[in-house]
Formats: C-alpha cells, structure tokens, sequence
C-alpha cells in the first residue's frame, strides 16, 4: 500500500485527477486505466523532460503490476458478481420456502380446527351410541327378568310372542293304520321378528342384496335434506330372538265342546240328561252318547260319543239347538281338540337386504318428505344405491318393525 500511495501522489502531481481512496471496484478500475494510459503515452512518445532509462524502466515495472492488479480485481469483481446472483438465488429460494412454509402452517391450522370439529362431532356421536346401548342393555335386562320369572317349577318357558301366521303343513299319518277317526293335522309356526326403530332412524330394504351391503361397506353418506346436508352412518344391525315350532293339532271324532248353556233351575243330573238327549238325535249328526261332562258354573259340557266319527258332523255346526220346557236355546258347539308342540326351536333372523339409518338430523320438514328424500337419495345409482322395497323413517317417538322369514 505504501508503494500505491506513493504511485499516486506522483500521479497526482502530474494529472491532479486521480483521487486518494477507492470507494469501490468502479473507482479502482477507472484509476488504473487512466494510468495505464498515461504510462503508455509517455513510453510511446520521446519524454520532453529527458527521462532517464532506469525511470522509464521502473514505470514499466509498475505498469506491469497495474496490469495484474486489473486482471485480479476483473477476477475478483466476476467471482463478487457470481456470489451476488448465487445470492440472489438462494433469496428467491428462502422466500419460497418460506410462503411454502406459511401456507403448510395455515393449512396445518385449518386441519386441525377442521380435526378437532370432527372428533367433537364423532365424541358426541359415540356418547350417544353408548346411551343408546345403555337403554338396550337395560331393556335386555328387564326381558331376562321377565323370563326368568316365566320360568316355571316344572322348567317351562312361557313367553309373550308376536302374532303370527299358522301355514298347513300336513295331514299326520296314523301310528299303526289304526283309524280312530281322528283328524290329525300339522302346522308349521315362525314367529316375526322385531326390530325396536329408534327418534332420527331408518330402515331401508333393497330388491338386490348386493346394493345393502355395499351401502354398509361405505360406512358414511352425505343425504341432502333440502335445506341442509345430512352425514348419516349406514350400519347393519340385529335382530331379536324369534322361534319356529309345528303345531300339532288332533280334532276328536268322538268328543265336541259345548258351552253357552242356559242357566236352568234344575239339577245338574237333569241337566245332564237333557244335553245327552239333545246329541243322541242321529239326524242332526249326533248318536249314542257315551258320557256327559257338565261344569255349571262355566255353563260348558263336554259330550263323548261311542261311535268315533260320530262328532265329525257336529263338528261343522256352531249353533245346534237346544229345547227346554218349550224355549229353544243355541249352544254353542266347537270341536274338541288336543294342541302340542313339536321341534321348538330359537332361531336368530338377519336381513342381509336391509340398511340402519342413523343419525339423520331434524328438519323443519315432516316425517314423509324426509323418508321420500332419503328414498329419492338411495334409490341413485351415483350414490351406490338401488330399487327400494320399504323404507320406515322414525322422526320422533320409539316404533317397532317386524320382519318375517323368506319362504
């Protein structure tokens, strides 16, 4: 430094242009050409002051070093500009970064609020479930204290069961081709199953099988209500207990039930008399009387004929008149019959054609144009459904549906 120092005072004493200190590469190259140039004039034209030979040498010696000071800060001021743009590059790369990073934050905030609504939504969904089955649960034990109570000293169960429907099954052969006259039938018996159909529930039965389970597969379904959407849960569900039996059913051709008889003021032997003569008249269908089983107190008898077959034809008579002291009164007649069951058994049903709705939300609508709404919804096939055979919707309130076996 101390040489360029002193470089350029003399330059200075000679041109009084160049300045002391070099603000930046711009004022550093400036300097130097202008020296350059000035060293180069004075070597090319004849020196009007006679500069000697070893000063003319020297100046070349300094002109050489300016040379490589240029081609260092040239190097120097290139190698600055690359750092620059790789600097620049990097900038544009960390505000990427960091909007990238901005916008990961304010998605990652939106996910979790929109995380915690929905474990909110699914808590409430299971605290209500869990109600649910508290309800069932106790509702179970209260059916299992009802049967237990049912339970009777000699190990019979007597249970309350839905009304259902006697299919003929048929005619019970005769044990040793003995005929008694006797009418031996056999009815097959299954009970309805019931299903308890809860407030904001459904029950949708499908043609195709396919298309129920599928739906169940699913899980969850967007309904439009109309005025909002609905995020109902498609589940399958359980049926309760029912039980099959057959009915075993003989018709006696030698006995009839009579009841209705009047309340006479006469002696129970007489009165007894009386029904026996009554049924001894062949040509209403009656014949020798075998024995009289008179209560008075339920005003019914029952009549033994001898011959079997004799009480067939009364059989088909349910008023047979009845004379006494000149007033004719109607007995009511009814074939005696003997009733047993056979081949009980408890049976679980499951409709594999049938879907449960729940947690459809309440609308202002009525209970119809809802249940026509989710009809509409899942009878699309863009939305995984199909033809529907029944639906039941429930808006308020508990029902009870009842499902019979396929025959």
């Amino acid at each position: 430094m101390s040489g360029l120092r002193n470089w350029r005072k003399t330059a200075n004493g000679h041109t009084g242009k160049i300045h002391w200190t070099f603000i930046n590469g711009h004022t550093l190259k400036t300097t130097m050409a202008k020296r350059f140039i000035q060293l180069q004039r004075s070597m090319a034209t004849p020196d009007p002051f006679g500069t000697s030979k070893d000063e003319m040498e020297r100046l070349a010696g300094e002109l050489k070093k300016w040379k490589e000071r240029v081609e260092k800060a040239e190097k120097a001021k290139a190698d600055l500009f690359l750092c620059k743009v790789s600097a620049d590059e990097e900038c544009v790369k960390a505000e990427e970064e960091l909007i990238k990073l901005k916008d990961f934050q304010e998605k990652q905030h939106k996910n979790i609020i929109m995380s915690r609504e929905t474990h909110e939504r699914e808590l409430h969904v299971l605290i209500e479930e869990n109600a649910e089955l508290k309800r069932e649960i106790e509702k179970l034990k209260e059916d299992l204290a009802k049967c237990s109570s049912g339970l009777s000293r000699d190990g019979q169960i007597k249970k309350q069961v839905a009304e259902m429907k006697m299919k003929f099954s048929h005619m019970e052969e005769m044990k040793n081709d003995y005929a008694d006259m006797n009418t031996h039938c056999v009815f097959g018996v299954t009970t309805k199953l019931p299903f308890r159909l809860n407030q904001n529930q459904a029950l949708l039965t499908f043609e195709d099988e396919e298309v129920a389970q599928r739906l169940i597969k699913m899980g969850k379904h967007a309904v439009n209500l109309d005025s909002k959407i609905a995020d109902v849960r498609v589940k399958p569900f359980a049926l309760e207990m029912g039980v099959k039996f057959e009915l075993h059913v003989t018709i006696s051709g030698k006995k009839i039930n009579v009841s209705e008889v009047p309340e006479l003021s006469i002696p129970e032997d007489w009165m007894r008399d009386k029904l026996e003569l009554t049924f001894y008249k062949s040509e209403q269908g009656g014949g020798e009387v075998e024995n009289v089983n008179y209560d008075k107190q339920s005003r019914t008898a029952v009549i033994t004929f001898l011959r079997p077959g004799a009480a067939n034809g009364l059989a088909r008579c349910t008023k047979y008149p009845f004379f006494v002291n000149g007033r004719c009164y109607r007995l009511s007649v009814s074939p005696d019959t003997d009733v047993h069951l056979e081949k009980f058994q408890l049976y679980c049903g499951i409709s594999k054609k049938t879907i449960l709705l729940k947690r459809i939300e309440e609308t202002e609508d009525d209970e119809e144009s809802v249940q026509d709404m989710i009809e509409i919804h899942f009878q699309k096939p863009s939305n995984s459904g199909g033809e529907i055979e029944k639906i039941k919707y429930v808006s308020k309130g508990v029902t009870w549906v009842w499902f019979e076996e396929d025959t």
